[in-house]
């Protein structure tokens, strides 16, 4: 194993097996300057931001990517929103619990605007603003659970927008995202386009079940 991928699972350990948001801030607050060398596609194949920005893209609605505003929830260092940028993508929004994270993304010009928030609780950005709202490597053990998260990023989607997340496998039952996806759609809230699983880190075994949410008329 090479030093950087070693560094990226140490940190990685840490950042799971967190007991609270503020532990795991502090975590990424140290890894932010080495995060995409360690963490990016060419040190470990982390294939998951470009897999959701391709979903996003592949499921919008009838809009372009250059006319599709944007959530990118827990954007870390930018991975997603790069590749949104790529597609097109010219209004993305970014939220994330690391400020020195959030420092990095707006290095990249991605961004149209970035603050800090703790997705464990709800965020600040309003009713039905976004036509897209993606979401990686933020389910995962020690970082946010489904609730308020989900709803929160639900409520912030404009009717028939869609929230792309990537949710790890091994989460996504013992600790409730099938179920607060359930009751999301049983409420009317959303219609689920996608629970297929994908590769996560591509090489080294990691699922993630591809969340696709199409929010609802009746939402």
């Amino acid at each position: 194993m090479s030093a950087p991928a070693a560094t990226a699972q140490l940190y990685l350990k840490q950042a799971r097996n967190s007991p609270n948001s503020k532990d795991c801030m502090e975590i990424y607050d140290k890894w932010a300057a080495t995060y995409n060398d360690e963490v990016g596609d060419s040190a470990q194949s982390y294939v998951a931001p470009v897999l959701v920005a391709q979903a996003a893209i592949k499921f919008k609605s009838s809009k372009s990517p250059a006319d599709s505003v944007i959530l990118d929830a827990g954007c870390g260092t930018g991975l997603v929103g790069q590749a949104l940028a790529i597609s097109g993508a010219r209004a993305i929004d970014g939220i994330d619990l690391s400020q020195p994270m959030l420092d990095i993304a707006r290095d990249t010009g991605a961004y149209r605007d970035l603050a800090q928030a703790d997705m464990n609780k709800p965020i600040a950005q309003k009713d039905d603003t976004y036509d897209i709202v993606s979401c990686v490597g933020t389910f995962t053990l020690g970082h946010v659970g489904p609730d308020p998260a989900l709803r929160e990023l639900v409520r912030v989607t404009k009717t028939k927008g869609i929230v792309v997340a990537t949710i790890l496998q091994e989460i996504w039952v013992p600790f409730g995202f099938k179920a607060e996806v359930e009751k999301l759609e049983a409420e009317g809230l959303v219609e689920v386009v996608s629970t297929d699983l994908i590769d996560y880190v591509k090489g080294h075994g990691d699922k993630a079940v591809l969340l696709i949410l199409k929010k609802s008329q009746r939402a």
